[in-house]
């Protein structure tokens, strides 16, 4: 669970993460794995997680079948969900399968049915968003680790490893923040060239 305490006494952040004062900056459903950003700073927490700011998120996704063309494009352009039409994103197919531990538990293999994997670029996180995403377009996800939040990757971290962000790193991220929310803002006042104010 990607939270420090859990009433159900299943495993949590606490178990892993010995640093006192920290919190994530965001959430993985629990069949999903990667990268999870953890801060004590409680305004970077609330810009990460603010759902109007697009900053990306990049996931490796391991589906059920081989996406074509049009399903690719699709996830692209946006994927009708019930709660709305997802974001322009990014997709693309792996040519072949990422170097990542073994999962447990293992993911369901149907020896009938082949599988690919592909990388997702989103700017918002809707509720299990790449799961609904990739089952609307015919590919059930089998397998979801999310590698990269805006410049910082999982790198070499193994399962339950942790890392401090270098200076360099944090400075990146916040540059990547301040470009989102400035391309997240509704613009304003701007007239149109060749036109001027009456009154």
């Amino acid at each position: 669970m990607t939270a420090f305490t859990d009433g159900d006494g299943r495993p949590t952040l606490g178990d892993f993460i010995d640093v006192p004062g920290v919190y994530s900056a965001g959430r993985l459903d629990r069949d999903s794995e990667g990268l999870l950003l953890l801060t004590r700073g409680k305004t970077l927490r609330t810009r990460l997680m603010r759902p109007d700011i697009g900053h990306p998120r990049a996931y490796l996704v391991q589906v059920e079948g081989i996406p074509d063309a049009d399903a690719l494009q699709r996830l692209s352009d946006g994927v009708d969900l019930k709660d709305g039409r997802t974001r322009p994103a990014v997709a693309q197919l792996l040519d072949q399968a990422p170097e990542l531990p073994d999962r447990d538990p293992p993911i369901r293999v149907r020896k009938s049915i082949p599988d690919r994997w592909i990388r997702l670029t989103l700017t918002e996180g809707k509720n299990r968003q790449v799961r609904r995403m990739t089952a609307a377009v015919g590919f059930p996800t089998l397998r979801l680790v999310r590698d990269q939040i805006g410049p910082i990757g999982l790198d070499r971290l193994s399962v339950g490893e942790w890392d401090v962000v270098s200076g360099e790193a944090r400075a990146e991220l916040l540059a990547s923040l301040r470009e989102a929310e400035a391309s997240s803002r509704p613009e304003r006042g701007r007239r149109r060239p060749g036109r001027r104010s009456l009154g």
